[in-house]
């Protein structure tokens, strides 16, 4: 089973994502004839120097992002800051096991993020990963980017030095795809558990059943909110603290769709419904009722899916959530995905392939809503 990250996180998809590339820039009529204008300008590369980065979100007061990279002297993604101004990246995980999932405490003086550096095979993991790579370097091909339900990932929150660290899961099994609520009470996060071996009562190394789950700040109070089959992750907790929104395979295996529930769990609204597009890495918009994600259609299995970028009004009446009307905002055929915005809305940032090299790595625009003409 392939998965990818959320991002928020992780999620399941049957293609080559974090890989895939156009072959060819848009053209110029091609270009004139986008619908990405309307909804993006300037927009703008702001990593670069990784293997490949994505998955990055704002500080507070947006003069700071935070995301995952892979240097090339390790083979997996460590969380690093860098000012939006211009500047070095900062390394603020630990520098060793796979991390993932950062996000700005909202008083901006903390990073939580998950890691699995405290996994107690962590060399042979590390070895075996160079060991993948090699190869991949030898036959020449692109693997599939994957990621495991590690089950020594825990969540953990440190200072903007990477200092002080605290770890706010320790329960056996895979936490991680964590976010804060806006006034930063509570974390959502996703949490899968391992069932022992019926015979011998030892774990039994697959996750069961991953579902969204909320706790306080400091780790206590811990709570399921979903308990559907199949795999749920990638909360984000609405401006308001009443919704949750999420990505969910449980209609069809590794076809993500977007849900919301109530932050009680007591409702639940399918937001997409759609058998043959994945749609994943929901976000909510911070002063208007939208949400955004990226979604890709995979009817034909001859074609690449192109995942672009789609955003829909809600509205909340006598306390039901209602979808509204989706749109496409960008049409690249590079593969734009992990949208986020600025915590004033008017930026966008994201994770795309629009690289000369094919790599992953974010880029930023500014947002328009209602669109321009």
């Amino acid at each position: 089973m392939t998965m990818l990250r959320r991002g928020r996180c992780l999620l399941w998809i049957p293609v080559v994502l974090w890989c895939c590339a156009p072959t060819h820039r848009r053209s110029a009529v091609a270009a004139a004839e986008s619908c990405e204008p309307r909804f993006l300008s300037n927009v703008r590369q702001i990593t670069s120097d990784f293997v490949k980065a994505g998955e990055g979100y704002f500080s507070p007061d947006a003069t700071t992002i935070v995301y995952q990279a892979i240097r090339p002297e390790y083979p997996f993604y460590q969380i690093f800051t860098q000012p939006l101004s211009g500047g070095k990246p900062r390394l603020i995980s630990t520098g060793r096991g796979r991390t993932t999932c950062s996000y700005f405490a909202p008083d901006g003086k903390q990073i939580l993020f998950a890691s699995s550096h405290l996994h107690p095979e962590l060399a042979r993991e590390e070895q075996a990963e160079r060991e993948r790579e090699e190869a991949d370097r030898k036959s020449g091909q692109r693997r599939r980017y994957s990621w495991d339900f590690d089950p020594y990932m825990d969540i953990y929150v440190c200072d903007l030095e990477g200092n002080h660290r605290t770890r706010l899961t320790s329960e056996y099994g895979y936490d991680a795809e964590g976010a804060y609520s806006r006034d930063g009470r509570l974390i959502a996060y996703c949490h899968a558990e391992e069932p022992p071996d019926a015979a011998t009562g030892a774990n039994s190394g697959a996750a069961r059943n991953p579902d969204i789950w909320v706790m306080n700040a400091d780790g206590s109070g811990k709570r399921r909110i979903t308990s559907a089959p199949g795999y749920d992750g990638g909360p984000f907790i609405s401006p308001d603290a009443q919704w949750i929104v999420f990505r969910t395979d449980r209609k069809r295996a590794d076809y993500l769709q977007i849900h919301v529930i109530s932050l009680d769990g007591q409702h639940e609204v399918e937001v997409t419904d759609q058998a043959d597009r994945i749609s994943w890495a929901p976000y909510w918009h911070p002063t208007q009722p939208l949400l955004i994600w990226t979604s890709a259609d995979h009817a034909n299995p001859r074609a690449r899916p192109n995942y672009d970028l789609h955003v829909m009004p809600y509205q909340v009446v006598d306390g039901k959530f209602v979808p509204g009307e989706i749109t496409r905002i960008t049409d690249d055929p590079a593969a734009d995905v992990l949208p986020v915005f600025s915590p004033d809305g008017r930026q966008l940032m994201w994770t795309a392939t629009r690289t000369g090299d094919r790599s992953s790595q974010l880029f930023i625009a500014d947002f328009h809503w209602p669109p321009r003409p």
